[in-house]
């Protein structure tokens, strides 16, 4: 790679940032939900999955149980796959029934909404919740769906060949939000 097209990465959160936004975005979900004990957090793989992981440890240490989790694959109802490609598919692993649950999608990064609307296909398949609402940690803008997040750790307004990526300690070694950016 030339020193031209060498990505630039800025840092948006750091650490401790990130870790205070993950504060702030569990004591949201508390006050939007009427039974912590009905809550249940739905990765989008496929950081999104590590996402609500973090979330879920933040969340028991402020209510004092455990938060029901799982993982919704949306890779085989998109709408864009030759666009975007597929890749491994990691399977949906719900393990509790959604009837009368109030459901948060996490997601790393919020782009054109495409992803959240194949998720919410996805999820018809494994009932009715009785709510469901969308927590990104970065809105990025770009959308062309009319999805908006209930939850966001922070809005970056971004070109379109430029990207976030969410670094987590668990699975990256580091922790904190960036954006990369190709040099022309």
């Amino acid at each position: 790679m030339s020193d031209k097209t060498k990505p630039e990465s800025l840092e948006i959160l750091s650490k401790e940032e990130l870790s205070k936004t993950l504060v702030r975005l569990a004591s949201e979900i508390i006050e939007n939900v009427s039974d912590s004990k009905k809550l249940l957090l739905l990765g989008i793989p496929t950081r999104g999955v590590q996402l609500a992981g973090v979330l879920a440890e933040k969340l028991r240490e402020k209510v004092g149980h455990p938060i029901d989790q799982g993982v919704i694959d949306p890779t085989f109802h998109r709408d864009d796959l030759t666009r975007v490609g597929t890749r491994m598919t990691r399977s949906t692993d719900i393990a509790t029934s959604l009837e009368d649950r109030q459901v948060v999608l996490v997601d790393d990064v919020i782009f054109t909404g495409r992803t959240v609307r194949a998720s919410l296909e996805a999820l018809q398949a494994w009932g009715r919740a009785r709510k469901i609402m969308l927590l990104v940690m970065v809105d990025r803008g770009h959308r062309e769906l009319p999805i908006q997040p209930d939850f966001c750790g922070r809005k970056v307004p971004t070109r379109r060949k430029e990207s976030i990526n969410l670094r987590l300690m668990e699975v990256d070694g580091q922790e904190g939000v960036f954006l990369t950016k190709t040099i022309d």
